[in-house]
């Protein structure tokens, strides 16, 4: 894609990013999504000036213009994550056919609602069903459409990709009653693995667990200044980025040929 394209690309993004963000801020609340944005702190009205994406928390120097109360930084990093999100898969996935469109279309979907599972699970712990769900049910869509043709039959091996991944992250919910593992991670698995399918999935997930174990233990003993067990970490996100490395820089941290050749074998 030329270059004017991926600049396109990355302001739709953070437009995109901006409107998410209301909706991941607004869910459950009571609040609708059609309402004028305003100051959390102060209810004021916000101008034009003060939403357009990134620009504005730059502009505003990172707070309120009214009451001075500082503004989340959730804010522009979601935007600038949409951003270069939505970059990759238009660079990753062009949608050159109207075949391949379709498949730039269900990422960009895929996207919009990862990111909001990732927000809510990052401020509240857990995915909501409502999201997770849809995800779920645009996985399933993607085997069978896009691609080089309209409707395709899925193979054997990536109709149960979903399943075999989510197996074990639904029996660590079970067994224990959902304190090592929320459910919604088994459900959002289960998208991934119809996403990525068995081999590329498996990659995302010990990507998930290595990154995770990371990112838990700098975070513990910056913020307690030791190891703390028993801490309720949200999962989903690093489940999410794990996927992403997977699909669009095809990161391997297991051998695909051979988990395939296994696979197969089995199937």
């Amino acid at each position: 894609m030329d270059t004017l394209s991926l600049i396109l690309s990355f302001v739709f993004g953070t437009v995109v990013g901006s409107f998410l963000n209301v909706v991941s801020l607004r869910f459950n609340t009571g609040m609708g999504i059609n309402g004028r944005s305003k100051c959390m702190s102060c209810g004021e009205q916000l101008t034009w000036k003060e939403l357009v994406p990134l620009l504005s928390f730059a502009y505003q120097k990172g707070s309120c213009k009214k009451c001075k109360s500082k503004i989340s930084w959730q804010y522009p990093l979601v935007e600038f994550c949409a951003g270069v999100i939505f970059v990759m898969i238009f660079f990753t996935f062009p949608p050159m056919t109207i075949f391949s469109a379709v498949t730039t279309l269900i990422y960009i979907v895929a996207t919009c609602l990862l990111i909001v599972i990732s927000v809510y699970d990052i401020k509240h712990k857990i995915i909501p069903d409502q999201f997770v769900y849809s995800f779920v049910l645009l996985s399933l869509i993607n085997l069978c459409v896009g691609g080089s043709s309209w409707l395709h039959i899925p193979t054997i091996s990536a109709l149960v990709a979903g399943p075999v991944l989510a197996l074990p992250f639904a029996l660590l919910w079970a067994v224990s009653k959902g304190t090592w593992m929320g459910l919604g991670d088994a459900k959002l698995v289960l998208g991934i693995g119809w996403f990525l399918g068995i081999a590329a999935g498996i990659n995302a997930i010990v990507l998930a667990f290595w990154i995770a174990a990371i990112v838990s233990i700098i975070w513990l003993f910056v913020t307690y200044g030791h190891f703390k067990p028993r801490t309720e970490i949200p999962f989903g996100p690093y489940l999410i980025l794990g996927m992403y490395l997977v699909l669009l820089f095809g990161i391997q941290v297991l051998d695909v040929g051979l988990l395939k050749t296994v696979i197969n074998s089995l199937l």
